[in-house]
């Protein structure tokens, strides 16, 4: 039996990112990090208070975990928390590939146990979600998590998980302002009925809403990220501006904005850490304020730019 709440912070950071070669065309995002810039970026985000890195086995097929692990190599465990997920897509053909993919993550991460397990995709939910049961019991996993599972494969996983006195304990799906599919599908409602913390991810839509980039400064060439939202960006132009007018009065910038939404409505938004001013960013969006009006706003012009930002890799919740 889990003893201990999760605890949630007000932001995660992200490390899909990480998983990027470097090498141009050669990546998700089109990242070119340095041991020395993550290290930065790692010292700024302990210094700050931020605990909690998400990142997965599949992020570059272990790199992500690879140079996550090196990085905080030069902290104390107690010091931060690891979120890391199973992939169904990804599976071994050994007799436990939930176990077997765990082990993998906790070599490459360097550690014994990890504070945040999840099922990072809903493929057969009955077959995967009893195997977090042992792993929970033998502390190597301390919690357990679902991502991008709809309400039903949700509410499944969580009688799976509680016939054995555990429960879901975290949720993990896209939203941001152009995707709230899993407020619409009454997800956010269920997580606030049930106190489960609601995780964020692509909260800045990979950049798209963070104000750096337009028709006249795309996505960089090359990445998975500049053929789905290059040719979007047209059409984002009155939400970036209004992002970046709100954080005027902050002092603030779009993407602190956008993040400060999501804190609004009641989740954890985790945000990929490239740099280290997106430290900066993350403190600037954890004090962020917005109004009511603000967040109507906000939405309206989201609907209204008529885009559909949805993953490959996700289904319609």
């Amino acid at each position: 039996m889990t003893i201990d709440h999760l605890k949630t912070p007000t932001v995660a950071l992200g490390t899909w990112a990480w998983g990027d070669s470097g090498e141009a065309g050669n990546g998700y995002f089109g990242s070119r990090l340095t041991q020395a810039g993550v290290e930065e970026i790692a010292d700024k985000a302990h210094a700050a208070g931020f605990a909690l890195w998400d990142t997965a086995a599949v992020y570059g097929m272990g790199r992500s975990e690879t140079v996550l692990g090196k990085v905080l190599k030069r902290y104390a465990r107690s010091d931060y928390r690891l979120s890391t997920k199973f992939t169904p897509q990804a599976a071994g053909t050994g007799t436990d590939p939930v176990a077997e993919m765990l082990e993998q993550s906790l070599t490459r991460l360097g550690t014994d146990y990890i504070d945040l397990y999840w099922i990072h995709n809903p493929t057969d939910v009955v077959r995967w979600t009893p195997r977090l049961i042992p792993l929970l019991k033998d502390g190597k996993v301390r919690h357990v998590g679902v991502s991008n599972h709809n309400l039903g494969e949700i509410e499944l996983a969580n009688r799976i998980l509680g016939e054995a006195g555990f429960r879901v304990e975290a949720i993990q799906n896209h939203y941001s302002l152009l995707h709230r599919n899993s407020e619409r599908a009454g997800i956010l409602d269920y997580c606030r009925k049930h106190g489960i913390p609601f995780f964020a991810y692509m909260v800045l839509e990979q950049g798209a809403l963070s104000g750096k980039y337009g028709s006249e400064n795309l996505l960089p060439e090359g990445s998975s990220r500049a053929k789905h939202y290059n040719g979007l960006l047209p059409r984002l132009k009155a939400l970036a501006d209004r992002l970046a007018s709100i954080g005027r009065k902050h002092a603030a910038a779009a993407p602190d904005v956008a993040m400060a939404w999501a804190i609004a409505k009641g989740t954890t938004p985790i945000v990929g850490v490239t740099k280290p001013h997106h430290i900066e960013s993350l403190v600037r969006a954890s004090c962020i304020t917005l109004t009511g009006d603000d967040i109507v706003e906000l939405q309206a012009l989201a609907d209204a730019a008529g885009v559909n930002t949805r993953g490959w890799w996700e289904q319609e919740m």
